[in-house]
């Protein structure tokens, strides 16, 4: 469910961040980095590989505050504390303010509902090189999907700085019955766009994947009550404008797309030989 979308916005430190995105021009790798370290792999700029988000050794940290300096816990709408908390923590550019319901449900890799397992290799098969699958190297969650066109669908995904492993329990289980009160409070991510394709069809269920990525900053231990409890959270959203591989207007249609009814893709049929 969207909940509320502002009009896109400068943020960003002027005196340099502590994420970043590498630019297809500067290096054939495109990489989150977390403190000039290089934390997730993400897409190959070209567009018809197949949509990436690997964790890289850097992804070690939350920015999810200190006793000394305590996050900024968003209210319930568009929160302008929060969006310029944490737009300080990304590199100067233009970004929507988004805010979301998500239901996470917890993926693990290589297991059932894993994406890069199932629709990926429905569209793009398995890797030439390896044999398999895309591997991740990181639990993730799946918030939602649904229709963009007849020959495209958008899958939506939160991805966590840190493994849920290393969330303190008890924690989770304190914003487990904040959740079960009513009380959702709400995550904060740093999330992209990317449009991909492959460029001739080679697998059995050809369409271009919408992917909408959220790189958890704030809310890790709620994330994980939500998806073990089953509740709705909300989720702030600082998408990027620039370094998504999508165009303007497919970024200008998200937030349209994203407030529609979530929809699964139909199962292709397999004509009777």
């Amino acid at each position: 469910m969207l909940l509320a979308t502002d009009s896109p916005r400068t943020l960003g430190s002027e005196q340099g961040s502590r994420l970043s995105f590498s630019r297809p021009e500067n290096q054939a790798r495109r990489v989150l980095t977390v403190d000039e370290a290089p934390a997730f792999e993400l897409s190959f700029w070209c567009g018809t590989c197949q949509f990436l988000f690997e964790r890289l050794e850097g992804a070690t940290t939350t920015f999810s505050g200190s006793p000394d300096h305590p996050t900024v816990q968003p209210g319930p709408g568009l929160d302008e504390a929060a969006i310029s908390r944490f737009g300080e923590l990304l590199p100067r550019a233009s970004y929507q303010p988004l805010l979301l319901q998500v239901n996470p449900r917890l993926i693990h890799p290589a297991k059932p509902g894993d994406y890069f397992a199932e629709e990926q290799v429905a569209t793009w098969g398995v890797d030439s090189f390896w044999g398999l699958p895309t591997y991740p190297r990181t639990q993730y969650y799946r918030t939602f999907e649904t229709r963009v066109s007849s020959d495209a669908h958008l899958y939506e995904f939160v991805v966590p700085m840190v493994p849920p492993s290393w969330n303190d329990r008890a924690r989770v289980d304190a914003y487990a019955a904040d959740l079960a009160a009513g009380a959702p409070g709400t995550a904060v991510a740093v999330s992209l766009l990317d449009v991909c394709a492959p460029a001739v069809d080679q697998g059995s269920d050809y369409y271009t994947h919408w992917a909408l990525v959220h790189f958890l900053l704030d809310g890790h231990h709620r994330m994980q009550a939500a998806a073990e409890t089953g509740r709705p959270l909300r989720l702030l959203s600082l998408l990027s404008l620039e370094a998504g591989l999508a165009a303007a207007s497919q970024t200008a249609e998200l937030p349209t797309i994203r407030a529609a009814a979530a929809r699964q893709r139909p199962t292709p049929t397999t004509p009777d030989s």
